[in-house]
């Protein structure tokens, strides 16, 4: 049963790259997100928080939903699922937040071609400042000319 739940883990968290993906196209650069995601897009934001993390809390909750319900009567799938989105919130935190935008100081000295490529996929899809012609939506997987490029560039 260890390798089912392991498996629900890992599958959510592969599925929640696409469910990101589609969020952040049609729903953040969309009618009913773009007022919580666009100051994200503009340069020199100067506050701490961001309108933008309103999505945090969005993803939050259905996880902790999840979580309880997973929990409330003895340990199930669904909680391995919860543990699924929590492990890939954890790392979207971290790439987003701490590597690609710096907006905490703790990894300062990391170079290595994987986050180098998803820098750039990032900048490109940054240096269009509306909600329309974005491009590069994903989060832990850009485009490959990226990693080729990341792989070829050294510091």
């Amino acid at each position: 049963m260890i390798l089912v739940y392991l498996a629900i883990t890992v599958a959510t968290f592969v599925a929640m790259e696409g469910i990101t993906w589609l969020t952040h196209k049609y729903i953040m650069h969309g009618f009913l997100g773009w007022y919580f995601h666009e100051d994200h897009h503009q340069p020199g934001y100067p506050h701490v928080f961001e309108k933008n993390d309103f999505f945090f809390v969005v993803f939050a909750i259905p996880c902790m939903i999840l979580f309880y319900l997973g929990t409330v009567e003895g340990i199930t799938w669904l909680a391995f699922l919860a543990a699924g989105v929590l492990l890939y919130g954890i790392c979207y935190f971290l790439v987003h937040d701490v590597l690609i935008h710096r907006r905490f100081k703790w990894f300062e000295k990391v170079d290595h071609w994987y986050f180098r490529a998803l820098r750039k996929g990032h900048k490109i899809h940054h240096k269009h400042l509306g909600k329309e012609d974005g491009e590069c939506f994903g989060m832990l997987y850009v485009p490959k000319k990226y990693f080729i490029e990341a792989r070829r560039m050294r510091k």
